[in-house]
């Protein structure tokens, strides 16, 4: 969607989130904001009235199916929504052991649930306007499950294919789904990588790359280009060539 007037934005008190919403501030523009980090939000809030856009910032927690339901009909009821990024998410490593049950399953239940619980409430809204954008927040861990970051791979998976899924499942109702596969991005995620990130970019710059291709109805936003051929290459080798090559590689700790 080329101009988006009323926005939805989870995970925008810092990282990829804050910068699209940062990106997106503008005179006439309305952004609903969600975040863990409330005083972090309300600063992210704060700079996108001063760029001219209306916002209304709120702490939800996105695991929620309640407590998002409740805040999307009344984001809706206000301005009809155009475009909502399920961005909210979360990472942690394993430092070389085996990932815990615990970890596990509260990464599954944010990063999944946060997506569905993100898009259902606003999906039945659009499809009798004929008319929105839901755009999921991947990676391009999705392609290949990496030692060291199980849980977090197989969420991104579920999350990247559930929008192909749905995209050509709505391409008749006038929504547009685009799925949005970033490499290493500066956030407080990848501030906590021990190890070097190859093509490592800035919040600001990603979000100007998503802008672009959410303009355009992208089914995939997959970026910078050199990570994302390097990771489709690798899911094509045999998986005994893959395993060789990532049990040398870094893990996250």
């Amino acid at each position: 969607m080329r101009n988006p007037r009323s926005l939805v934005i989870t995970g925008a008190s810092s990282g990829i989130g804050e910068a699209l919403a940062l990106c997106y501030a503008e005179p006439g523009r309305r952004l609903a904001l969600t975040g863990r980090d409330a005083a972090r939000l309300d600063a992210v809030a704060a700079r996108c009235r001063s760029q001219g856009a209306q916002v209304l910032a709120r702490v939800v927690d996105v695991a929620s199916r309640e407590e998002m339901a409740d805040w999307l009909a009344m984001v809706d009821d206000d301005a009809p929504v155009d475009l909502v990024i399920a961005n909210a998410g979360i990472s942690a490593g394993t430092g070389g052991a085996v990932e815990s049950e615990e970890q596990a399953r509260r990464i599954l239940s944010i990063n999944i649930d946060g997506v569905l619980n993100s898009v259902y409430p606003l999906l039945p809204r659009m499809q009798s306007r004929r008319r929105g954008q839901i755009a999921l927040m991947a990676s391009q861990a999705s392609f290949r499950g990496l030692p060291g970051a199980p849980a977090y791979c197989a969420s991104k998976a579920a999350v990247r294919v559930f929008g192909e899924a749905m995209r050509g499942d709505l391409a008749g109702d006038g929504v547009g789904v685009s799925v949005i596969c970033p490499g290493f991005v500066k956030s407080r995620i990848t501030a906590a990588n021990g190890f070097r990130m190859p093509f490592l970019m800035e919040a600001d710059a990603a979000a100007w790359v998503i802008r672009r291709g959410l303009a355009r109805n992208a089914a995939r936003i997959s970026f910078p280009w050199p990570m994302a051929a390097a990771v489709w290459l690798l899911a094509l080798l045999p998986p005994a060539w893959t395993d060789w090559i990532l049990a040398r590689a870094p893990r996250k700790g």
